[in-house]
């Protein structure tokens, strides 16, 4: 496959290299947890690449963001650190900086957006740090956190936008491509830039011809917007929230422009079903920002078809509720899980009827609801929903014919 061209090439001298990289994978040697890299046949036979899977979501703080946090922090100097840190986060910088920071003797202070979920409040919490909780989005979080910055004398550690972090990040990389030299393609999530350029500098720098492809979550493509020139709208609630940045790094995309080979986008729900296959498959668990390099593989066959493939699965910080949602919408998805829609006659023996149907095709009831009133059939008329659970989407379809068959009105009710 031929190489593509840069996205925005430049001769600018470089912002970041691999000696940096390397200088930072020694400094924070023994700190951080040396997280596996291992070849997934199944998901490899699933999507038509090679796909070797980095567990960052093994780490202590369960991401990866603890690399960049406790390298830029050991090269703050003394009288920075003791005056405390402060960062904006929402979530698993937070967390990595307030754990090394404790460990180090540092007073860490967080600033959080108010939706963070509550998993990732409590464990910044619980590792040392001093959460407050403020605004919508990252964006509003970080211009509390730079007011604070300047009212409480803190020094401040930028989630993404300093090379000192993004160096950090780029440990990921050297570990990845020592554990699997043959990988020739990284699909790296992407929110402020720091992971993609990190790795990305660092396995340019030992592998030249290797393919770089950056993820967004479609609902916030802010670095996509920046290298492509594209306007797309930016916001929205993303399961991804880890990558849900509206404006990315200026040193980033300064580096990013002249090392990415292409950025591409997913779909909400192309993260649940990612999400939802890594851990039927891996039996792992990642957050949103964690399933979106597979959910790019998945969701781009003919980029990747053929393709070595390093996904880097970037933390494991999701809230249990959610994750039970994910689960239980993938079930519906794939034909598993099922709202039927009936129309019925309000009479006594109408709902044994159909009953009998589902049980002549052992398909399970879980929950009923009816509606009598908000409808516009007739008096004598209800909406019936039943949620059921079948063994998979055939046995699904042939309970429709038969209901069909016997008469009823039948609708699905459809996930996007």
């Amino acid at each position: 496959m031929t190489k593509p061209a840069p996205l925005a090439a430049t001769t600018a001298a470089p912002l970041l290299t691999i000696d940096d990289v390397r200088a930072a994978a020694g400094r924070i040697a023994g700190a951080v947890v040396r997280t596996p890299t291992l070849y997934s046949r199944t998901l490899s036979q699933i999507t038509g690449a090679d796909i070797w899977l980095k567990f960052e979501n093994l780490q202590f703080t369960a991401a990866y963001k603890e690399r960049g946090a406790l390298n830029a922090m050991l090269l703050l100097g003394v009288e920075n650190l003791q005056r405390g840190v402060i960062a904006a986060s929402a979530g698993n910088h937070a967390q990595g900086l307030s754990y090394h920071g404790t460990r180090l003797g540092l007073p860490v202070t967080i600033v959080m957006p108010r939706p963070t979920p509550t998993v990732k409040v409590m464990q910044t919490e619980a590792v040392g740090g001093k959460v407050v909780l403020h605004g919508e989005t990252f964006d509003e979080a970080y211009a509390h956190a730079r007011q604070l910055e300047t009212e409480l004398g803190l020094t401040f550690v930028h989630p993404f936008d300093d090379p000192n972090v993004a160096a950090g990040q780029g440990t990921v990389a050297l570990e990845l491509l020592e554990d699997a030299p043959e990988i020739d393609t990284l699909a790296i999530p992407i929110g402020g830039g720091g992971l993609s350029t990190g790795m990305g500098v660092a396995a340019r720098a030992l592998r030249p011809d290797i393919q770089l492809i950056g993820v967004q979550a479609k609902l916030f493509p802010s670095m996509y917007n920046k290298l492509k020139h594209q306007h797309l709208r930016c916001g929205g609630d993303t399961l991804a929230e880890g990558i849900a940045v509206k404006v990315p790094g200026e040193f980033t995309s300064r580096v990013l422009g002249n090392l990415l080979d292409d950025v591409v986008l997913v779909s909400e729900s192309q993260l649940e079903s990612a999400l939802a296959l890594l851990l039927q498959i891996e039996k792992t668990v990642v957050e949103g920002a964690g399933a979106a390099g597979l959910a790019a593989v998945m969701a781009n066959r003919e980029l990747f078809a053929g393709r070595k493939v390093g996904v880097v699965l970037t933390g494991g910080n999701i809230d249990t509720r959610l994750l039970a949602n994910v689960l239980l919408r993938d079930l519906a998805r794939s034909g598993r899980l099922a709202r039927l829609r009936l129309t019925l006659q309000d009479r006594p023996g109408a709902l044994f009827k159909v009953m009998g149907l589902f049980d002549a095709h052992n398909v399970n009831i879980i929950e009923i609801y009816h509606q009598r009133i908000f409808t516009t059939l007739p008096a004598k008329g209800l909406i019936t929903d039943i949620e059921c659970e079948a063994r998979d989407k055939d046995q699904l379809d042939e309970l429709v014919v038969s209901l069909k068959a016997a008469g009823y009105a039948v609708t699905q009710v459809e996930l996007n």
